[in-house]
């Protein structure tokens, strides 16, 4: 690859101490020369998506790079940094304490199974969408605003901003008021 690439990468926790294994994966993620941190979203708070029921609820946050690696150099890196966090691969979509996802790698498209950019199920969660539009309000995937594929996804109306007390609570922030902050959405 000739020069930098800016990707996107998506962060979830729903096991341990969440905030403190998101803030550290991110530092993680950017130790390495070949990785710059261009910018980091707010975090929110979600129910999980697919997998077992009765999951504790998920961290999630979304941040930009710029990397030299090429797309499987940074998708072993992402892998090397949810090992250090003791991630677990027993069920898919099961809990776990670190979840690091590539959403898109510059403008490449892949099918490949191993590594699909971008990433396939992104459009659909408003937990990638949301973060990502509040990192970016111009953010653009497969052609559609990031801030309104969020609104319309399915997991939008369980969203809500996380208020930094990494318990359960049910916390007072609803969709609308979600929605009212994504740049250039109004609520519904």
């Amino acid at each position: 690859m000739s020069g930098p690439t800016k990707a996107i990468l998506a962060l979830g926790s729903n096991l341990g101490e969440r905030n403190d294994t998101l803030s550290t994966a991110v530092a993680d993620l950017v130790d390495r020369p070949e990785v710059r941190l261009l910018g980091v979203s707010p975090i929110v708070q979600t129910k999980a998506v697919g997998g077992p029921a009765g999951q504790p609820d998920f961290l999630n946050m979304v941040i930009a790079v710029e990397t030299t690696l090429g797309p499987y150099e940074l998708l072993e890196h992402c892998h090397s940094v949810e090992q250090k966090h003791h991630r677990v691969r027993e069920v898919r979509w099961g809990p776990r304490t670190l979840d690091v996802d590539i959403i898109t790698y510059g403008e490449l498209r892949s099918d490949d199974e191993e590594l699909t950019l971008p990433h396939p199920r992104a459009a659909e969660r408003a937990f990638v969408l949301y973060p990502w539009a509040q990192l970016d309000p111009a953010a653009r995937l497969n052609g559609e605003s990031v801030a309104e594929l969020a609104v319309k996804a399915q997991d939008f109306p369980g969203l809500r901003p996380f208020d930094g007390f990494d318990g359960d609570s049910a916390g007072s922030s609803t969709s609308e008021a979600v929605a009212g902050s994504v740049p250039g959405v109004e609520p519904a």
